[in-house]
């Protein structure tokens, strides 16, 4: 229940997991396995970056493969993952957000296993850079509003953001 994907199903969907299942199994429809696992849960695997959207009321869910799962149903990601997906997300979200703005939680921590490799305050500037980069080539949405969870305030450095942000505007 703490896991971004636990706090989408609770929230969103009541905890109907059958519900949020056939709606990814819609969105997903059109886009092939990568494999399949003989694993306990889902077996079907998809491309590292996929991206399966799913409106659910007047709301678009973007709803983005990082990493990758293994036999265990452990998630382990990568940073050229996260990028990966981070570029495929932005053209989805051109392409379906109508330009409204967008909100996301930080990524890379909790289950995927990432946060030795990607804290908090880097996987923040990573998303804030790729965003940077994908509004340059053409417009992504109106805003980018990234949501941080309580116990990860206390680690971030507002002022370093801050000025890591104030230096992307000089560039």
């Amino acid at each position: 229940k703490t896991s971004v994907q636990g706090q989408f199903l609770e929230r969103v969907y009541s905890s109907d997991t059958a519900s949020l299942d056939d709606e990814l199994s819609h969105a997903l429809s059109g886009v092939a396995t990568a494999a399949s696992m003989n694993k306990p849960g889902k077996c079907d695997t998809y491309p590292l970056g996929t991206v399966a959207v799913i409106q659910h009321g007047r709301r678009h869910y973007f709803c983005a493969a990082y990493t990758e799962m293994n036999e265990r149903n452990e998630a382990h990601g990568t940073v050229p993952g996260v990028w990966r997906c981070l570029e495929n997300l932005w053209d989805e979200v051109r392409a379906r957000s109508n330009g409204d703005p967008v909100a996301m939680p930080v990524i890379g921590g909790g289950q995927a296993r990432m946060s030795h490799v990607l804290p908090a305050q880097d996987s923040i500037r990573l998303t804030i850079l790729s965003f940077l980069l994908a509004s340059r080539e053409r417009r992504v949405c109106e805003r980018l509003d990234i949501v941080v969870r309580d116990r990860d305030i206390r680690t971030l450095d507002m002022l370093e953001l801050q000025a890591f942000l104030t230096s992307l505007q000089d560039s």
